[in-house]
């Protein structure tokens, strides 16, 4: 029997918005860590608003709409704002009710970037790490390490030559050299570097990505943005690896060759780290000798350490990380590490899911 379309709109719609969410869904398991990793962060939210003057966005909700651009690749804060609007379990994730209009998207912009002069990235990275730590999901003893390219927000045409470059002998090359960097800067974003990782690919305004994965679970232990040079990589790992929380023990760090270098090698060891690094078999010698490739765990590592390229996939293809929307190092390093909170969520929610 056809049914009748009622031509009529209903007036009235009961129950709450959490009833339209399926028990099962995703969202709900996620929900449920964000708001977890939120709460420690809420004397921290207070202090970035002022007393007085009309209330604004509640920083809560801003950051959990962030969220939802990450995890379902919204492309826009504009687009975002339709996908709340018109999607009531988003309406539900943020904090909305059913009646409840969503702000504008130039008022979400302006609030955003309140949220972006502050460590609110890293501190809400640091409170979800924290739960993993909580169900042991975070090992203390196995990392491994590695960088991407994140394209900057300019356009190589705004590459020009520097007002006032560096004297002869005062570059940023090994000798002093005057390097590209030290003569060129995109007047779009300064900080961008012309750069390139792979030799067959070609050089653009970049900047680089660097995480320290966790190998029992595959979570992101650590995350930074830098300016993309030479020795940016192996930098960074160093002072991912200094500043790394709850140290107990003597650690492992896995990584490729382009880590095989002998001042990295003898910085990680010095900061009780053994780094089991991919042997450089080119033309110069390699800093790894046999006191790390004879354990078998070394063998292990460089199996388990290629995981950390799913990490730098979902970063790219779904967390929109391939090519950055924002200007500057401090924001790219804001957005990058909040993403990775983002990674850890969903992988945490997975865990969850197998552990019920």
């Amino acid at each position: 029997m056809r049914g009748d379309e009622p031509g009529q709109e209903e007036m009235f719609s009961y129950g709450s918005l959490e009833q339209r969410v399926p028990e099962d869904h995703p969202l709900r398991r996620i929900h449920t860590l964000t708001e977890a990793a939120l709460k420690p962060l809420r004397g921290r939210l207070e202090d970035l608003y002022s007393d007085v003057g009309r209330p604004s966005v509640p920083p809560e909700r801003l950051l959990r709409a962030m969220l939802l651009q990450i995890l379902f690749s919204i492309r826009s804060e504009r687009a975002l704002m339709d996908q709340i609007e018109l999607h009531l379990g988003f309406r539900w994730f943020v904090g909305l009710s059913m009646s409840e209009p969503v702000w504008d998207a130039s008022t979400f912009s302006k609030n955003r970037d309140r949220l972006l002069g502050g460590d609110v990235a890293r501190e809400f990275l640091e409170s979800v790490l924290h739960q993993a730590r909580q169900r042991r999901w975070l090992s203390d003893e196995r990392f491994s390490v590695d960088g991407t390219l994140i394209q900057a927000w300019a356009s190589e045409a705004s590459y020009q030559p520097k007002q006032n470059p560096p004297e002869p002998g005062q570059g940023s090359g090994r000798r002093g050299e005057l390097q590209q960097r030290d003569l060129k800067e995109s007047k779009t974003d300064p900080e961008a570097n012309l750069f390139k990782k792979n030799g067959n690919d070609r050089a653009r305004l970049s900047y680089l990505g660097h995480v320290l994965s966790d190998m029992r679970q595959g979570l992101i232990a650590a995350a930074c943005v830098t300016r993309a040079t030479t020795k940016a990589e192996r930098e960074a790992a160093v002072e991912m690896v200094r500043e790394l929380r709850h140290r107990k023990r003597q650690i492992r760090v896995a990584a490729d060759k382009a880590y095989d270098e002998v001042d990295f090698v003898r910085q990680m060891r010095s900061l009780r780290a053994t780094p089991q690094v991919t042997q450089y078999t080119g033309q110069r010698s390699s800093a790894i000798d046999g006191r790390t490739t004879r354990h078998p765990t070394y063998a292990w590592a460089q199996q388990g350490r290629r995981r950390i390229e799913r990490i730098f996939a979902w970063l790219k293809q779904v967390a929109g990380q391939r090519r950055t929307r924002f200007r500057g190092r401090e924001r790219v390093d804001w957005m990058f590490t909040f993403a990775a909170a983002a990674y850890n969520l969903v992988r945490m929610a997975k865990l969850s899911a197998t552990t019920a």
